[in-house]
């Protein structure tokens, strides 16, 4: 199966690679100042667009990145998530960005859930990380429903090193005894 056909369904979202229609959602996501505070923070459009063809490129190199989070109720693009790991990360990262007005409806940990065990289970990943901001409380929350527990401080690559980042996670291992 080529990475273009990867589809994961929960039972509210569709999870897919990104695709040129996911842009508008994408520009408003990194656009809205609250909504991008910890993932990079507001972008004029054009930078959000090398972003945007960054996370495409990233599924035509490595054969994975964030997938694009489809509400099933609606049909449109409410996010990002899934597996990450840019150059000088510091692991594997299954991340979310969710649009602000689909907040708190818990998608983002529903779609976590099932990048997880795709990463786990198609990649062969060992161990997954969230990198989460100090004051970030909304992800924290989420990445103890998935069972990561703080790992420590980390330190992201250029242009975010300065950045402050907490490093949550768990082991494959972990995983899959939790999810038993």
């Amino acid at each position: 199966m080529s990475w273009q056909d990867i589809r994961i369904e929960t039972d509210r979202l569709i999870l897919r690679p990104t695709q040129a229609e996911d842009f508008e959602g994408w520009a408003a996501l990194m656009g809205d100042e609250e909504n991008s505070r910890h993932i990079g923070g507001p972008q004029p459009r054009a930078t959000a667009w090398r972003g945007f063809l960054s996370m495409a490129g990233a599924w035509a190199i490595q054969g994975f990145a964030m997938f694009s989070v489809i509400e099933k109720s609606s049909g449109r693009w409410i996010g990002r998530l899934g597996p990450w790991q840019p150059e000088g990360w510091p692991g594997t990262e299954v991340g979310w960005g969710i649009t602000r007005d689909a907040w708190g409806k818990g998608y983002a940990t529903e779609g976590a859930i099932a990048a997880i065990d795709w990463a786990f289970d198609t990649l062969g990943w060992s161990e997954v990380i969230h990198t989460i901001a100090p004051d970030n409380t909304a992800s924290q929350i989420v990445a103890r429903k998935l069972g990561s527990t703080l790992q420590g401080p980390g330190q992201l690559p250029a242009p975010f090193e300065h950045v402050t980042v907490e490093i949550w996670g768990q082991s494959r291992e972990q995983w899959r005894r939790r999810r038993a």
